[in-house]
């Protein structure tokens, strides 16, 4: 199997987990789920729609504020974002316009915006995203090209850094979730996009800094 990230051929044996495979890439680290067993469009919008999240859940505000807090410690008042994949109950961006940022919402099904890579942003966010790409190169590099200098993508998605058994592993039981990362996979991805600087100011947050 072709590493979606790096595109590379792993021959690492695969995972096997709730009859999904998992290919780990030797060269970048990346955990990547065999397309075969990726859900239909529809099936994966289904399981998005059932999601419960909302502005007014202080459990979830707590959750998106690992992320939010080093964000805004990094940002001038005034900045313009974008908040990739911000789903049916956009809250983040909502979290930082409070905080005197401007947010642009952006989901391929709830809150589709098709220019949305026509525009120039300080900071682009992606809160449990990543893990769902299916082109992340592609679809990242699309993020980076929207980037001012200087600014920052913001990235929050569970690490297999600390996971000691990657087939017990509670992440890996969503079937949307398609994608793993590491702290040696964002090293790869912010060479490849030449990155001024990468930082993980949370145990599940990268920020990748443009130059």
């Amino acid at each position: 199997m072709k590493c979606p990230l790096c595109c590379e051929i792993s021959a690492s044996p695969p995972i096997l987990n709730l009859n999904r495979s998992f290919i780990p890439c030797a060269t970048c680290g990346l955990v990547s789920v065999a397309a075969e067993f990726w859900y239909s469009a529809a099936d994966e919008l289904a399981h998005y729609a059932l999601h419960q999240n909302s502005p007014t859940d202080k459990a979830y505000r707590n959750f998106l504020a690992r992320l939010t807090l080093p964000l805004c410690g990094q940002l001038p008042k005034g900045s313009t974002g974008l908040d990739f994949g911000c789903g049916p109950g956009p809250t983040l961006g909502l979290m930082l316009e409070e905080q005197g940022y401007s947010v642009t919402n952006f989901d391929p099904n709830f809150y589709p915006v098709p220019d949305w890579d026509c525009r120039s942003y300080d900071f682009i966010t992606a809160t449990e995203v990543f893990e769902h790409l299916r082109e992340p190169r592609t679809e990242i590099q699309r993020m980076w090209q929207c980037l001012a200098p200087g600014g920052l993508l913001a990235v929050m998605t569970a690490l297999t850094d600390e996971v000691t058994n990657l087939s017990q592993w509670h992440y890996m039981r969503d079937p949307t979730h398609i994608i793993f990362w590491n702290r040696r996979s964002f090293g790869w991805l912010s060479n490849y996009l030449g990155a001024a600087e990468l930082t993980f100011p949370a145990p599940d947050v990268a920020f990748l800094r443009k130059g």
